[in-house]
């Protein structure tokens, strides 16, 4: 059964329309099942500045891949890719269908689409960087360029973090770094539905979101998340966690170091950023099918989507995709 996806960029809508999907989606005996696939939604507890659906509101449909990391542990797209990809496994196996949700892009391709990650040797790591001293970059960045030339004209001679980690890649591997980079190639039949709205209305739905966030508590949250060195009264933000846009932000005004109104004039305009990064991660991906979020009838379209999908009839997806939001 074919894996549908909601993916674009924050604040438009994707949460509820992953639900009516997996409502109308659903059969007896195999009601349709949701899988998320944003960064911050795997944490507990960071739920009203990650806009995560409330349990009560989510419709008896089941939810994968939320709440299964602390805030101090680092998120890791290697182990979400493991974990998430063994929820659609046991989806399918159930008969059900798999509705992905969520706007972090790196988090959608390692799900859906041929990604590997090669792990790490410590000594093969200590030995290139020690190299890069004695030698200098431009000797390490000969060498990549003898061994995966492709990669050698990507990277450039002056980034020695990422010279090394071709090449620590290349000697764990034996395989060129380039044969290890993501593919647009799905591992299973998906579709990808994405949300699009003009520039003003993102703005606009970006306010609002950022308002209810406000007036819910968000401070609240953050503080009883943050340690105390950080301004709070909890266990502590870790590093991925503290960078979330939202709980960035309020963590100098819990320290006395910013204004109320600075900081959500700052989470604001972080998201307006943000949702602007998300349209142009999933607007580079000529396999999206774009639907405008505020049609009335959006729900009837994406179905049609998927309808189309399960016939094989879906069109091929064109190369030049419309970004209103992108507008200025």
């Amino acid at each position: 059964m074919i894996v549908v996806a909601v993916v674009g960029p924050t604040a438009t809508g994707k949460s509820d329309l992953a639900l009516d999907l997996a409502q109308a989606l659903g059969v007896p005996g195999a009601p349709a099942e949701i899988v998320n696939a944003d960064a911050y939604q795997l944490y507990r507890g960071m739920d009203v500045g990650t806009a995560k659906v409330p349990a009560t509101e989510r419709r008896g449909v089941v939810h994968h891949q939320l709440d299964v990391l602390d805030p101090l542990e680092d998120a890791s797209v290697a182990r979400y890719q493991e974990a998430a990809r063994a929820d659609l496994d046991a989806i399918a196996a159930r008969g059900a269908r798999a509705v992905v949700v969520g706007g972090s892009g790196l988090y959608v391709r390692a799900l859906l689409d041929h990604m590997d990650f090669p792990g790490t040797d410590p000594a093969v790591r200590a030995d290139l960087e020690e190299r890069a001293e004695r030698e200098g970059r431009r000797a390490l960045h000969a060498e990549l360029e003898r061994l995966d030339p492709q990669a050698a004209a990507s990277i450039g001679p002056h980034n020695t973090r990422r010279i090394v980690r071709a090449l620590e890649v290349i000697a764990i591997t034996g395989q060129p770094f380039t044969a290890n980079l993501p593919r647009q190639e799905y591992v299973r039949p998906a579709v990808q539905i994405g949300l699009d709205c003009d520039r003003e209305a993102l703005d606009a739905r970006v306010g609002g979101r950022v308002e209810r966030m406000w007036a819910e508590g968000l401070v609240d949250e953050v503080r009883g998340l943050a340690s105390p060195e950080q301004g709070g009264t909890g266990a502590g933000l870790g590093t991925t966690a503290a960078r979330a846009v939202g709980y960035a932000e309020v963590l100098p005004l819990l320290r006395g170091e910013a204004s109320a109104d600075a900081v959500r004039a700052e989470i604001t305009a972080g998201t307006r950023r943000l949702a602007r990064k998300q349209m142009g991660w999933f607007g580079r991906d000529p396999r999206v099918r774009w639907l405008d979020a505020a049609a009335p009838d959006l729900v009837g379209r994406a179905l049609d989507v998927v309808s189309a999908a399960d016939a094989g009839t879906l069109p091929e997806p064109g190369r030049e995709p419309v970004r209103r939001s992108l507008g200025s």
